[in-house]
């Protein structure tokens, strides 16, 4: 449960990557669908052909039997499920459950066999009752197609668990997910240029709950700026950690204007959506977070798998490879005159090296394959990055010589 108003943007988002999502509309499609076509057969005699002759007994015998299969499939895929996210979780690092539950084709076997139950159960209440010869023969054809369709599925769901399950697979999707992000926040072209320092701050919004920083909604924070006349910026960066109390959001004066009016509390926070954990959107470093977890879980004593760090590295290398060579993110919204109307702090380059390069290097220091993979991975970097990078890459390969 979130900790803040959310934005219209925030719950669409949290809908669309939620697991629930992909299951509900499969059930409420099944249903819809199988209450107008028993309305279509059953009420105004809609021609079916007769292709699937059966007595009134043997059709509910039918949809009983699609009803016992189905909820056994469903609650099959759901301990398989439950039972794969507890070991992702001890095995890797919990914060790659949301991986797992984002996992459409869980989601969509999940929904299959829902929708497949819910039809059947809809048919079944439908039926006539006693001698009537009146069957709805297309809503069984419907039922028996829903049926080999959730075994095709279900055959395809073991193999696509196993695959999911397998360590590289994971590093892979969050590799992915962190790229996608980083194409998103950090596109090509993007130039670095300098941001004149705002006015002292005349009034400081401050964070009503505590949790982090999950997404910073500029476009609304402009439009409370232009609202007010003053520019606003956000304290915390994404991914940060805020308490109660703590400063959020401070207003500054434009220049050469007179001081602006209050900004509510209530409409600057609610643009600023905070919740009990990251997630990728504007929090490219949660990618690097989950990486790290699982190369310093795999160089843990207990587990000692040296390979799975490596992996976990060369996917961040290459994450690394493309941050080097953009500028410094900066979260920003300017009017077409150039009046500055919103201030955010993004994440460095410097702290993407700390969780992937130090805090993994302090983990594997006795692993030589791991020593050496990070000062390779320094080396190429520096080959690669921006005047604005470089001190920090430079300061660890220093480091590392002295």
């Amino acid at each position: 449960m979130d900790h803040a108003p959310r934005t219209l943007r925030a719950r669409l988002t949290a809908a669309w990557s939620g697991f629930w999502l992909v299951p509900a509309a499969f059930a409420a499609g099944a249903v819809l669908l199988a209450l107008a076509l028993s309305v279509a057969e059953l009420r105004l005699g809609l021609p079916t052909g007769g292709f699937l002759p059966s007595s009134v007994a043997g059709a509910r015998s039918l949809l009983s039997s699609i009803i016992t299969a189905m909820i056994s499939f469903t609650a099959l895929v759901f301990s398989i499920t439950v039972v794969a996210v507890q070991l992702a979780s001890s095995q890797y690092s919990p914060r790659v459950l949301r991986t797992f539950l984002q996992d459409r084709i869980t989601q969509a076997a999940l929904g299959t066999f829902l929708a497949t139950a819910l039809f059947a159960m809809v048919v079944l209440a439908a039926l006539p009752a006693g001698a009537d010869p009146r069957l709805p023969e297309l809503s069984l054809g419907v039922a028996m197609t829903f049926v080999l369709a959730s075994s095709g599925l279900f055959v395809y769901y073991l193999h696509h668990v196993t695959t999911v399950m397998r360590v590289s697979h994971i590093i892979s999707a969050v590799g992915a997910q962190t790229r996608r992000v980083i194409e998103e926040q950090y596109p090509v072209g993007l130039r670095s240029e300098p941001v004149p320092p705002l006015a002292p701050p005349v009034q400081v919004i401050v964070a009503v709950h505590p949790g982090m920083i999950q997404h910073v909604g500029l476009d609304r924070l402009a439009a409370l700026a232009r609202k007010h006349d003053c520019t606003l910026s956000v304290l915390p960066a994404p991914g940060d950690f805020v308490v109660a109390g703590q400063p959020l959001i401070a207003v500054h004066p434009l220049p050469g204007a007179p001081s602006p009016t209050t900004v509510p509390d209530a409409q600057a926070c609610v643009a600023v959506n905070l919740g009990v954990e990251r997630t990728l959107g504007q929090d490219v470093g949660f990618g690097f977070r989950q990486l790290t977890d699982i190369a310093e879980r795999a160089l843990s004593p207990g587990i000692n798998d040296t390979t799975t760090a490596v992996r976990g590295v060369q996917e961040m290398h290459d994450l690394l490879r493309r941050l080097a060579g953009r500028p410094r993110h900066r979260l920003l919204v300017d009017d077409p005159d150039g009046t500055p109307r919103v201030r955010a702090r993004g994440q460095d380059f410097d702290g993407f090296l700390a969780v992937a390069v130090d805090d993994v290097r302090r983990s594997g220091r006795d692993q030589p394959r791991i020593t050496r993979l990070l000062d390779d991975v320094l080396a190429d970097l520096r080959s690669v990055a921006l005047p604005d990078h470089l001190p920090d890459i430079v300061r660890r390969i220093a480091e590392r010589q002295a």
